[in-house]
């Protein structure tokens, strides 16, 4: 029990030393990370029924050589893409706007700084050591969820990508 009591004490110190908007940076983490999880969930457990519905679907015409056969086929190609790029364009905007928290939070320390420094003077280094870090905290933290975020939302895309061109592959025609 003192173990998770110690984690969210950790957590809460970090937040605290960062700012407020280290909240919001969490939050854009959490809802990015779900995302990206549920989109390789989808990718490698989901998917693949789709795919044999699509084959199926593809194996049952009888013909596959005419204009209307090519446009049922570009039809299935289409469907499963969708599917697979299903919030993808979601998880690239969070991976933009964590990074812009960062700087909410540079600015935010930055003004902090700049109060102690009107208000005492430049002699008080602690005082405004706690505006420095609630600067450089948050743009690391915001740093660190967008790049991570970018990593995997890549991979993704490319497996997205792939994973949509073995279907085409799959789809013969004749």
């Amino acid at each position: 029990m003192s173990g998770i009591f110690d984690f969210w004490l950790s957590i809460r110190l970090f937040v605290d030393t960062g700012g407020w908007v280290l909240w919001g940076i969490m939050a854009v983490s959490l809802w990015l990370w779900t995302l990206i999880v549920a989109r390789y969930w989808y990718v490698w457990l989901q998917y693949p029924a789709l795919r044999d519905k699509q084959l199926a679907r593809w194996q049952a015409r009888s013909e596959r050589q005419s204009w209307f056969a090519l446009r049922v086929r570009e039809q299935l190609i289409s469907e499963s893409s969708v599917a697979l790029n299903k919030q993808v364009r979601l998880i690239k905007t969070l991976v933009a706007v964590a990074p812009l928290f960062g700087l909410l939070g540079t600015v935010t320390g930055m003004v902090q700084v700049f109060d102690v420094v009107a208000r005492q003077g430049t002699g008080d280094a602690q005082a405004m050591a706690a505006g420095v870090s609630k600067a450089t905290i948050p743009t690391m933290a915001g740093m660190v969820v967008a790049l991570s975020g970018l990593y995997f939302g890549n991979r993704l895309q490319q497996m997205v990508r792939q994973r949509n061109r073995r279907l085409a592959d799959s789809l013969a025609i004749g």
